[in-house]
């Protein structure tokens, strides 16, 4: 098993494709019970182990039926401050600026 960071974007997606695989063939599933489990079609699910491309909902359907969503939530978690200096020196998120109207 390779590590992610050493990897293109390319490499990294038939990899982890390839985990999926393994992860498959461990729990005896078929291709096409872990597409129904997945609620995605046979072709796609095939694609995705082939070529490592997939729709990013499709990639979350595979870890929900496999049971392992819980193992993307560190991706989304914001950083947390050490102190109160660090935290006051963040960038301030951009606002938009209201509609000018028009006459």
């Amino acid at each position: 098993m390779l590590p992610l960071d050493l990897l293109s974007a390319d490499e990294a997606a038939r990899e982890i494709a390839s985990r999926v695989r393994t992860l498959r063939l461990h729990h005896g599933w078929t291709q096409v019970d872990t597409a129904a489990r997945a609620g995605m079609t046979l072709a796609s699910y095939k694609r995705f182990e082939r070529t490592g491309e997939i729709a990013f909902k499709s990639l979350l359907r595979i870890a929900i039926a496999f049971g392992q969503l819980t193992q993307l939530d560190p991706w989304f978690h914001l950083p947390e401050f050490a102190s109160l200096d660090e935290a006051m020196a963040r960038p301030k998120a951009r606002v938009r600026a209201p509609r000018r109207r028009t006459t």
